[in-house]
């Protein structure tokens, strides 16, 4: 199994107020902006590209979002790293195996066609990881 990086998520409390060191300093563009008002999820992203690497800022959607919650308990700044895979379900068999675990209430797929899942950070030592893949784009 291949892992390939595929994002780092980024705390934000206003994306309006963030995109301007993203898109000035770091030259980068914003190829997409949307909100996603999923329950546990709650959250406004842009999705900027600096170059071959993609950033998305993330900031709540109210005040009870989990978004919310992760900036009041641990600040602004990287909230993933997000890993592609070509088959999710496989990666996610295979690192089972090797007693990865898994917040299972993160297993969906995004309003932009990403499945995704988050690997509970007591496997990671702390890090909040994403595996996701494309399965529209095989």
């Amino acid at each position: 199994m291949d892992y390939i990086l595929d994002h780092i998520g980024i705390a934000v409390r206003s994306i309006d107020d963030a995109l301007p060191f993203y898109l000035t300093v770091l030259n980068g563009i914003v190829e997409d902006r949307y909100t996603s008002d999923a329950p546990g999820v709650e959250v406004h992203v842009a999705v900027v590209r600096t170059n071959d690497k993609v950033i998305e800022l993330l900031s709540p959607t109210n005040k009870n979002s989990p978004m919310a919650r992760f900036i009041k308990q641990r600040g602004k700044g990287v909230h993933h790293i997000a890993y592609r895979v070509d088959d999710l379900d496989e990666a996610i068999q295979e690192a089972r195996k090797k007693g990865v675990r898994f917040l299972e209430d993160t297993l969906r797929t995004n309003t932009r066609g990403r499945k995704l899942i988050y690997v509970n950070p007591a496997s990671t030592d702390g890090t909040l990881i994403e595996l996701c893949s494309y399965p529209s784009q095989k």
